[in-house]
């Protein structure tokens, strides 16, 4: 056994002195806390519960009934205004003012998002006569800390992509008293937003409330904190290094690694090897049995449990990282009394290997506050959407805290555009304790994970992410994150997690593995249940499938580009391609072109698309339309090379007047991918009225 050094042991003392039981709650305690992975492993010493404030549809007033489903979630003209009460209303230029959230008692700010949103807030702490924001609604949303960004602060730019990931912020604003947030804007425009508060149960706790100089006075935390989110391999400590070499056969299931000790696992590396490197991640299972339970605490595919399947889609979060080479590395702490146990189930039909290392160290068991890690996994496949359905993640009983979400979807739409392939118009739910409404609930699936609008790009974030995305539009094998790190949710005898799965387009044979991730203390029950090998066939994509013209592409008229050139071209076969087919065009040098006859059948306005792959062969293309410009991206450029994925992505398009007759599409070849030969793959090119 080997000992393996991995601690910044200034960046521990400082957590250490940060979180201690009975410290004033600062805003740099709760910024410590945004890296701080044993706080999630205990109950609260302080008990608190995660509300969230949104602009959810107010119809929605009773689980189940007529009206659960409504979605007027933000966009403007609500039936009932989503805030806690009117202060004002809107007078002659349609401006009113709202509160938008309500808090009493000692707390804090913990997260806010907003897809858009139109006018000002005004944030009020400890019933103080003069805000302590009051500015643009959008500002304070997506970047709350901005506003007091100084000399002798944390910068702007320490702050994106840590305290501020995608469309949401994570800026910790406590209060000793109380907090009210205004808002001041037209409710008949687009007015999304979350905000996330905690509320301490003990009046008595002593919180420090939040001031601007903050900023300047906990500057050197917020860095800190900054510099482990860019690099979560840097918070690591003294460990013991075990080393984890297994072969399955197909049915086979084995012990790869047991501990006796009272510890903690504190990072798990793996590497699953097989011909058919998707089926061995999703039908390769994991069982981590922590102190002879009965039941494994963590139960999940391989893949799904690091939440980027299927296959390998390379991102790097907080907690979990999926690397170029196909490793993969939990970070989330799982701590034990006395044993440890990590055992592997091949449910499928080829030899697997799974090797790696797990790490850990001599964590102390505190018999009243520590808490075993759960990852729990289920899948429900062939959904026919619509209706709505409430999806269950996690329903459980007794004490712990909700650390982690992942959804992992088979789309099955047919259309190209985000308008038309749609899958997450549906809101999370998260009743906790003695709720009968929502603790959380939310304005859609995509606002829940911090982005906005369908939003088909790959990004990864600490603490949010979608590491896959095959499209296009959102059609295809996706794949959405999002853990809770200062947003986590304690709970004391219940919690009931559902997404809500509506999309805008009728769906058949849709599947949804769901991924929870939580800390439970001795005594916790769940509503888990055995995965079969049902549930870990390999979802296949129904093919060949033809692009359908509806919701946002009605009246489009698609062509596979293969039919319009004279050329001979070779054609790769799969069902991600349009009717199965994907043409691929080889040129001979930088600058060769293709030309493309794309008839149209009457004069007016259109965009032009094409449908086009990224893998790790394509290079960069360009295009004009009879030797002019259609809009095709930002840049007239379409980069294609993606190192690890396989994608079909639309180009962008502007209205341009077209004739009726034959016109000239030129794809241009710009770049190779380094190392390849010149290669573009072309799927379909899409023309579309306006």
């Amino acid at each position: 056994m080997l000992k393996r050094s991995f601690l910044a042991v200034g960046l521990c003392f400082w957590l250490v002195a940060a979180c201690s039981a009975g410290e004033k709650v600062t805003t740099g305690t709760i910024v410590a806390e945004m890296i701080d992975f044993d706080r999630l492993c205990e109950m609260p010493v302080e008990s608190y519960k995660t509300l969230q404030f949104s602009s959810y549809d107010r119809r929605s007033n009773l689980p189940g009934g007529p009206e659960w489903i409504s979605n007027a979630d933000g966009f403007g003209n609500s039936p009932i205004p989503p805030f806690v009460r009117t202060l004002k209303e809107p007078n002659d230029q349609g401006i009113g003012e709202y509160v938008m959230a309500e808090v009493e008692g000692p707390g804090a700010i913990v997260r806010t998002w907003t897809a858009d949103i139109n006018g000002s807030i005004r944030v009020y702490l400890d019933g103080a006569d003069k805000p302590v924001f009051d500015g643009p609604a959008r500002e304070f949303l997506h970047h709350p800390y901005n506003t007091f960004v100084g000399e002798g602060t944390v910068d702007r730019d320490t702050l994106e992509g840590t305290f501020y990931q995608r469309d949401a912020a994570y800026c910790p604003m406590p209060f000793a008293k109380s907090c009210r947030i205004e808002w001041i804007g037209n409710p008949r425009r687009v007015y999304f937003y979350y905000v996330q508060l905690r509320q301490y149960k003990n009046q008595d706790v002593e919180v420090e409330t939040f001031q601007p100089e903050d900023l300047k006075t906990y500057a050197d935390e917020m860095k800190s904190v900054a510099a482990v989110m860019n690099d979560p391999d840097s918070l690591v400590g003294e460990a013991s290094n075990h080393e984890i070499d297994i072969t399955l056969q197909p049915n086979e299931r084995s012990t790869a690694l047991e501990v006796k000790d009272s510890a903690a696992l504190r990072r798990l590396m793996l590497l699953v090897e097989g011909d058919d490197e998707v089926a061995a991640l999703r039908q390769t299972v994991m069982h981590i049995t922590c102190d002879n339970w009965q039941f494994p605490q963590v139960q999940s595919p391989v893949g799904d449990f690091f939440a980027a399947a299927p296959g390998v889609n390379p991102y790097q979060s907080l907690p979990f990282t999926v690397a170029e080479d196909g490793s993969m590395i939990s970070r989330y702490p799982m701590p034990f009394k006395e044993s440890l146990k990590i055992e592997f189930h091949n449910m499928g039909d080829q030899p697997v290997k799974i090797t790696g290392k797990a790490h850990t160290d001599g964590r102390e068991w505190n018999d009243d506050r520590t808490m075993h890690f759960y990852a729990r996994w289920r899948v429900t496949h062939d959904i026919h959407t619509p209706p709505a359905l409430d999806i269950p993640f996690l329903l459980a009983n007794g004490q712990g805290r909700y650390v982690g979400t992942a959804s992992l979807m088979m789309n099955t739409a047919q259309g190209t555009h985000m308008g038309g392939t749609w899958w997450g118009e549906g809101d999370e739910k998260v009743f906790v304790d003695d709720d009968q409404m929502p603790s959380w609930f939310g304005t859609g699936s995509e606002d829940y994970y911090n982005y906005a609008w369908s939003a088909v790009d790959i990004f990864d974030y600490p603490y949010c992410g979608q590491p896959r995305n095959d499209g296009p539009g959102n059609r295809g094998f996706v794949a959405n994150y999002r853990f809770h790190f200062i947003d986590d949710q304690p709970f004391h005898e219940r919690i009931a997690f559902y997404m809500e799965l509506l999309t805008n387009h009728e769906n058949e044979g849709f599947s949804y593995a769901c991924q929870s991730y939580h800390y439970g203390r001795p005594g916790i029950i769940d509503d888990h249940r055995v995965i079969t090998k049902s549930d870990v066939r390999v979802p296949q994509l129904p093919g060949p499938w033809k692009p359908r013209a509806y919701h946002a592409s009605t009246g489009a008229t698609y062509y596979e580009p293969e039919t319009l050139t004279d050329q001979a071209m070779e054609i790769e076969h799969d069902r991600l391609w349009s009717e199965g087919n994907l043409m691929i065009w080889k040129p001979s040098a930088v600058g060769d072109t293709l030309e493309l006859t794309v008839p149209v059948p009457k004069p007016g306005k259109y965009e032009l698309r094409v449908g086009l792959a990224l893998d790790n062969r394509s290079g960069t293309v360009s295009a004009t339309l009879d030797g002019k410009s259609f809009g095709f991206n930002r840049d007239e450029k379409m980069d294609l090379f993606d190192s690890r994925r396989t994608m079909l992505r639309a180009s962008t398009g502007k209205p341009i007047e077209l004739e009726a007759g034959d016109h000239v599409l030129t794809l241009k070849f710009e770049k190779p991918a380094d190392g390849q030969e010149p290669l573009v793959g072309v799927d379909f090119i899409w023309l579309q009225p306006r």
